[in-house]
């Protein structure tokens, strides 16, 4: 007996490989898997404005890195004694001017270097609620807790998201025949208007990507996230204690479906490999000094010199210098 409603993952997709570059921007589900493709050894660069939610502060930043955007004093607001960026994550956020700037610019830059190598772009959407400054007009990515009075929140059309992402899609690709961009819709629930009103937000979103992959097809994917919580985890066991995120047991579970969908046989034998590395290093010994510790941690070297001798675009610079530093302590 089956007592669970399996998703169709989609097939023929190309494949995510530890060679190609990834970049992975917007909601829960981009930090979720970047965490996990970071840990793998993969090259990801994860979420280089924080977490956002809606498609259009995704797209907005995209376009501040694709110019290497550099921020000033005035793209800046003070809130509460920290200074603010609108279309940054609180984790932007600092005391003092300088800092969030040093905060910000750097994330851009780095992202900046990286975006015109991709081979990856991930996005993942979370609401099609937006909110705008009732001042400007323009949509913020993180209200940062001020007065909801200050900003008007309204629903995203599906011509709305299709009509700014066509342009940067083609763009984008014109410039790099070899990007694929994967779309995915975070599973999360934003409940503040009423479950139907979360269904609605969803419903605009993926209607939005259906239409993208439609225009076009030999670059835009859709992985279902949102399918396979809803309809595979159907359980609130698959939650964590607010009953809107998934929990730790979710998150693996969809990195297991996201496996099968991307990861040839070579790539999970490194995945293995690499785990077990790690798995290695984080072994506590009782006499750290001792030769059998020692020849323990020689071994590791070794499977990390094979390992990148085969696969030379693996970075093990943190754990080698670990191994170093435990080797002559």
């Amino acid at each position: 007996m089956d007592f669970q409603t399996k998703v169709e993952l989609p097939v023929g997709l190309p494949p995510v490989t530890h060679a190609r570059q990834i970049l992975l921007m917007g909601s829960c589900f981009a930090e979720n898997m970047g965490l996990q493709l970071a840990e793998s050894k993969f090259r990801v660069d994860v979420n280089p404005f924080g977490i956002l939610y809606n498609p259009l502060s995704v797209f907005a930043a995209l376009i501040e890195v694709l110019k290497g955007k550099e921020y000033q004093q005035d793209d800046l607001f003070m809130y509460k004694d920290y200074w603010h960026s609108p279309m940054h994550h609180g984790s932007f956020s600092a005391s003092t001017q300088e800092e969030a700037l040093r905060n910000i610019n750097t994330r851009l830059q780095q992202a900046h270097q990286f975006i015109y190598k991709l081979d990856w772009l991930i996005l993942t959407f979370g609401t099609a609620y937006v909110y705008e400054q009732k001042g400007t007009g323009k949509v913020v990515s993180n209200c940062h807790k001020q007065p909801e009075n200050n900003f008007t929140r309204r629903l995203l059309s599906v011509d709305e998201i299709v009509s700014a992402y066509v342009s940067l899609i083609a763009s984008m690709t014109a410039r790099n025949s070899n990007l694929k961009i994967l779309f995915t819709v975070s599973p999360i629930r934003h409940i503040r208007d009423g479950l139907h009103a979360n269904q609605l937000s969803k419903a605009t979103l993926l209607l939005a990507i259906e239409r993208l992959q439609q225009q076009f097809p030999e670059y835009v994917f859709y992985f279902p996230s949102y399918e396979i919580v809803l309809d595979e985890l159907r359980d609130y066991r698959f939650y964590a204690d607010d009953m809107l995120h998934p929990s730790s047991l979710t998150v693996r579970y969809l990195w297991e479906r996201f496996s099968e969908t991307f990861f040839s046989t070579e790539t999970k034998q490194i995945i293995t490999a690499v785990k077990d590395i790690c798995q290695d290093l984080a072994h506590k010994p009782f006499h750290p000094g001792s030769e059998a510790y020692q020849r323990f941690l020689g071994q590791i070297v070794l499977k990390i010199e094979r390992l990148n001798g085969k696969y030379p675009y693996l970075d093990f610079q943190k754990e080698k210098e670990l191994c170093r530093i435990r080797l002559n302590p």
